[in-house]
């Protein structure tokens, strides 16, 4: 984490509160993003303890724990429901392992790719949506300016600080409303967006 960014985000006089009462996000390391792919459908509502547990089990099925998609793509529906995955889950991860392999991405070289080109690549996989890629994004490959504003941690955190009290209608054009609110407020973090949203989540968790 760098001082730039600090100084960046504290310009905004709000956000400067939550600097200085939240501890700082620790950096995460680079991850591989097939795995990480993987990991996080298998994670979605699901409880820590219990995705932990479940994605244990299914590394386990693997030699050294990793899921080869060649191997993975053998394997039936039912041998990943054993280890606790929903039927949907199951199809996802195979979708996931099926593109991978089709599109030979184990090798890619994620660097030479902006955040949107990764976005569309990677959800053209059935059961990975916008918000997982921009997972993978923010702690896989640690980009710096992802705002996930389809995250619900975030829009309550922002509406919260900001206090944002326009009544906003649940229709389409409410919610449309709405996110260009929140957009606004957090473009001005803008190349930074990514380390604002882990403040964020841990303020709004303390």
């Amino acid at each position: 984490m760098s001082k730039k960014a600090i100084a960046h985000l504290s310009n905004d006089k709000l956000f400067k509160k939550v600097i200085e009462s939240t501890p700082p996000p620790k950096r995460q390391p680079k991850r591989d993003v097939y795995e990480s792919l993987i990991g996080s459908i298998v994670s979605q509502q699901l409880s820590v303890k219990a995705a932990a547990t479940i994605h244990g089990r299914f590394l386990a099925l693997f030699p050294n724990d990793y899921p080869d998609p060649k191997q993975l793509l053998k394997m039936e529906v039912e041998q990943l429901r054993a280890v606790g995955l929903s039927r949907q889950k199951a199809s996802y991860i195979l979708n996931v392992a099926k593109f991978f392999k089709e599109e030979k991405l184990l090798e890619q070289d994620w660097k030479k790719h902006s955040d949107e080109e990764i976005i569309a690549k990677l959800t053209q996989i059935k059961g990975v949506g916008k918000w997982t890629v921009q997972m993978i994004l923010m702690f896989s490959l640690n980009r710096s300016d992802v705002f996930p504003i389809d995250d619900l941690g975030i829009r309550n955190a922002i509406i919260r600080l900001y206090e944002i009290k326009e009544e906003y209608s649940k229709d389409r054009k409410g919610q449309k409303a709405l996110y260009a609110r929140l957009s606004e407020i957090a473009e001005p973090w803008s190349p930074y967006r990514t380390l604002a949203c882990r403040y964020l989540w841990k303020w709004l968790s303390t």
